[in-house]
C-alpha cells in the first residue's frame, strides 16, 4: 500500500510539473511569435522612383529593368508619338545581391535623362548599398522599419563644350551620389507607408545650382488583391529661390516635384510595376533636382519596372536576422 501511495504521489507531481512546463513552453512560443519581424512591408526594393526598406534575402540575386517613355500629352505627346510610346526618356538595367539578409549591394547602368537646364549627364554607371538597420515587429516593440540606402554614380559620356553639368574638368566632376534614410511601417496587410529623408551630392553643377540638396520623400502601397497593389511616391526638393529664378530666366525651366503613381503586380519571383510619373529619370541625382515636367500640362509618361529574383545559395530565406 505504501508503494502504491508513493507511486500515485510521484505520478501526480510529474503531471503537474509537465503541465506547468507545457504551458510555459506555449507561453514562450506565443511571446516569440509576437516578437517576430513584420515581413513584406513592400513587395520589392523599389516603389516607382522611391526605394523601400526591403533588402534581399541572403544569397538572392535580383535582376531589374526600368523604362520611361515620352510625354503622354502636351506639345511632345499625343497621337503623333502614340502618347509617348514612340519616345524614350530613360532606361535602366541592374543587378542586386543579398550579401546577408540585412545587407544588399547592387550595380547597374542608366541611360540618363537630360532636361537641357541643370541635368545633362548621360551614360550613367552606379553602385548601391542598402542596410536594414531596424525591422518592425509584430508586437510593436519595434514599431518601424529603418533602412539606410546609398548610391554612387559616375558618367562615362564625353565632356560637352557647353557650360553645364556635362562639361567635365576632371574625373571628380563626373561623380554624384545619393543617400537616404528609409523609415517605413506596415499598418496591416493592406496599407504600408514610408518617408525618405534624402541627400543629393552632385560634384559638377553650374552656379547658382546646388551641389548639396536635401529632399523629403514619401511613398505608399495599398494592396487590393492578393497579388496587386496601388503604389505612389512623391519627393519635395528643398531648392533655393536663386536656383529657381536663374534657370527660369536663363533656360525657361520651371522645376516641379516628382510625383508617381502606379500598379504593382506580383507573380511568384517576378514583380512588375506599371506607372505614370512626371519624372523623366530614374536616378535620384537626376529626378530630384531636375524634374521640369508638369502633370497639369500632360507632361507625364508611361513607365515600368520589372524585377526577377533568383536564389543562388542555401539558407538565406530562413536567416532574416543575420
Amino acid at each position: 500500500m505504501k508503494k502504491i501511495t508513493i507511486l500515485l504521489i510521484s505520478t501526480l507531481t510529474f503531471c503537474r510539473l509537465y503541465a506547468q512546463t507545457d504551458l510555459s513552453s506555449l507561453f514562450a512560443d506565443s511571446l516569440k511569435e509576437n516578437n517576430m519581424p513584420v515581413i513584406a512591408t513592400f513587395k520589392s526594393g523599389i516603389l516607382i522612383n522611391a526605394q523601400t526598406n526591403e533588402t534581399l534575402h541572403q544569397h538572392d540575386l535580383l535582376f531589374a529593368v526600368g523604362h520611361r517613355f515620352g510625354d503622354v500629352g502636351g506639345s511632345l505627346g499625343g497621337s503623333k508619338t502614340f502618347y509617348g510610346l514612340d519616345m524614350i526618356s530613360d532606361d535602366m538595367i541592374g543587378f542586386e545581391y543579398g550579401v546577408t539578409s540585412r545587407f544588399t549591394v547592387g550595380i547597374g547602368r542608366d541611360r540618363g535623362a537630360t532636361n537641357n537646364a541643370n541635368v545633362n549627364q548621360t551614360q550613367l554607371w552606379y553602385g548601391t548599398l542598402k542596410y536594414r538597420l531596424l525591422q518592425q515587429t509584430m508586437d510593436n516593440s519595434m514599431p518601424l522599419s529603418i533602412s539606410l540606402f546609398g548610391r554612387g554614380i559616375i558618367s562615362s559620356m564625353a565632356s560637352l563644350p557647353t557650360n553645364n553639368d556635362a562639361h567635365f574638368n576632371n574625373f571628380k566632376s563626373r561623380l554624384s551620389a545619393a543617400g537616404q534614410v528609409i523609415i517605413a511601417r506596415k499598418f496591416n496587410d493592406i496599407l504600408s507607408l514610408e518617408i525618405l529623408p534624402t541627400y543629393i551630392r552632385r560634384e559638377n553643377v553650374v552656379a547658382p545650382d546646388q551641389q548639396n540638396m536635401f529632399a523629403m520623400g514619401v511613398g505608399g502601397r495599398l494592396k487590393f488583391t492578393e497579388h496587386m497593389a496601388i503604389e505612389m511616391d512623391y519627393f519635395l526638393p528643398f531648392r533655393s529661390p536663386q536656383t529657381k529664378n536663374y534657370f527660369n530666366t536663363q533656360y525657361n525651366a520651371i522645376f516641379y516635384n516628382p510625383l508617381s503613381v502606379g500598379l504593382a503586380i506580383e507573380t511568384g519571383g517576378h514583380v512588375f510595376h506599371i506607372d505614370f510619373t512626371n519624372a523623366t529619370s530614374m536616378l535620384e541625382n537626376q529626378f530630384i533636382p531636375g524634374t521640369v515636367s508638369n502633370w497639369a500640362k500632360g507632361q507625364f509618361r508611361w513607365g515600368f519596372n520589372f524585377s526577377r529574383t533568383f536564389t543562388i545559395g542555401k539558407g538565406g530565406r530562413k536567416q532574416w536576422n543575420k
